[in-house]
């Protein structure tokens, strides 16, 4: 290894690190498990789909890498209580949580019905609220620390019509993600908070019609959507506990420039 990869991996690389991907099964957090997996982390990939954990799993392997599936029901404290245990069980330990279980509902405001409302509140912010309540407690209690990222969204700070409650939600994502670097600053334990601009998964191609898609690109400098790969780097540094082991607290933006643009 040249002296120059060898910093960069003192820098970024995750060797003999526990990561837990919750909503590991679907697009964006398949090529999260993916990255930290081809940095070194042991990887366990948590979601509903045991299909689709086993099938990313299967690929990392085939990468090279390091991968479990856990099944778990995020909107259960039940479940997210026994994904940790599991976790500690077969690892003795928990270093990093990249909460990415995501849920959407789109339509005109007067139209949102209570159902979908507390859907997409429950699953993308009493979910992390659990998940981060769970882990949090142990990585503070642990001589390792952790370091805890969760999935934002550039309708944080940028409001999108007809995503009223997936808006109002990550925007409290953001909110309380703040507090909790507050909360744990001083026992080792960071939090931080990813803010992807448009990536194609499960939960926005139905709102993805050609006119909105017009919209989003005249909206966005780069003039297209983002890869899932293209976040990896972003959540190394965020992750790393040499690289960004004073970053707390913070929201970065992954967007192509959408948060920066103003007609």
């Amino acid at each position: 290894m040249s002296a120059s990869s060898d910093y960069l991996h003192k820098l970024f690389g995750l060797d003999d690190q526990v990561g837990v991907v919750i909503g590991g099964t679907g697009v964006l957090g398949s090529a999260l498990s993916h990255g930290l997996a081809r940095a070194g982390s042991q990887v366990v990939v948590a979601g509903r789909s045991q299909q689709r954990g086993e099938q990313t799993v299967d690929s990392i392997r085939r990468d090279g890498g390091q991968a479990s599936f856990e099944p778990v029901d995020v909107t259960s404290r039940e479940s997210v209580q026994s994904l940790l245990d599991t976790t500690l069980q077969r690892h003795d330990r928990v270093d990093m949580l990249i909460n990415c279980a995501g849920a959407n509902s789109a339509s005109p405001y007067l139209e949102v019905e209570d159902a979908d409302w507390q859907r997409v509140m429950e699953t993308n912010l009493t979910a992390t609220h659990i998940s981060c309540q769970i882990f949090a407690a142990h990585m503070a209690s642990s001589d390792r620390g952790g370091s805890i990222l969760n999935i934002g969204s550039v309708t944080a700070c940028a409001p999108l019509s007809r995503v009223f409650a997936y808006s109002a939600s990550k925007a409290a994502v953001v909110n309380l993600s703040q507090n909790l670097a507050r909360e744990f600053g001083t026992r080792n334990v960071r939090v931080n908070v990813l803010c992807p601009g448009f990536f194609p998964a499960e939960q926005n191609r139905q709102i993805l019609t050609q006119e909105r898609t017009e919209k989003i690109f005249a909206q966005t400098p780069m003039g297209r959507f983002g890869d899932p790969h293209e976040l990896v780097g972003c959540v190394l540094l965020l992750l790393s506990r040499t690289a960004g082991s004073f970053i707390t607290g913070a929201d970065y933006y992954v967007d192509g420039g959408f948060t920066a643009m103003r007609l």
